[in-house]
């Protein structure tokens, strides 16, 4: 094993491109250049990207970008950053940001992590989402979920004082690493009281995904924390 090898860092996805549709090909050709953003060596600068000042919510692996569209169809008065590595979603996002002709969406095709590392200003989100991230079931493969005290910290980082962090899942062990995490680390308040998680806030919208669960009797754990310092 070279050095480079062995020093690559541990992703928390495995990249299933998948099949894109016709659509969706289409989407990438046509939609691309309106709502895609290539990253380069500087901090990602929010107001020139929108071309406004507006409240920022980052949403880190947005699957089809289902959440992310309905909540931005009801909050024009905001703008939003998607991140997500696999190519469909990303295509149907675009196409659904079309339909609604929303325009206070850019999205980011990369790793979350060195979004935050190496392009995210300090201090620039008033709120983080990361809704269902992958729960690497088996024990050996805990060491791949994007919820870790390093992850804790880059999200401190890029939060206003008093921005919030949303988490979901509906894996209750990695819930509660979650809440061990966020508790653990000094920067930030459990919304819910310390040791708890919240109901369902309304900004989270009821994914199909979701319904799918809660009719098989799947439950679901919110948590919510705010930059404290």
């Amino acid at each position: 094993m070279s050095v480079e090898q062995s020093h690559r860092p541990i992703r928390s996805y495995v990249l299933r491109q998948g099949r894109l549709t016709e659509g969706q090909q289409r989407a990438f050709q046509a939609l691309w250049p309106q709502y895609g953003l290539t990253l380069d060596q500087q901090p990602l600068r929010f107001a020139s990207l929108f071309g406004r000042e507006a409240p920022v919510t980052l949403e880190i692996g947005f699957g089809n970008g289902e959440a992310l569209a309905q909540i931005a169809a009801r909050h024009p008065e905001q703008d939003f950053l998607g991140v997500e590595v696999h190519t469909p979603g990303v295509g149907h996002l675009m196409l659904k940001l079309a339909e609604q002709a929303s325009d206070n969406v850019r999205i980011v095709q990369a790793d979350a992590m060195e979004l935050l590392r190496h392009h995210m200003p300090e201090a620039a989100l008033d709120r983080v989402q990361l809704y269902f991230p992958d729960p690497w079931h088996k024990r050996r493969h805990h060491k791949r979920r994007i919820v870790q005290q390093a992850f804790a910290d880059l999200i401190h980082q890029a939060l206003k004082p008093g921005g919030v962090i949303h988490m979901a899942t509906d894996w209750e062990e990695y819930a509660r690493q979650m809440l061990d995490v966020f508790t653990q680390h000094d920067g930030f308040r459990n919304q819910a009281g310390k040791g708890n998680f919240s109901p369902r806030p309304d900004t989270r919208p009821l994914t199909k995904f979701e319904q799918r669960g809660q009719r098989l009797g799947h439950g679901v754990w919110d948590l919510l924390f705010e930059h404290d310092s």
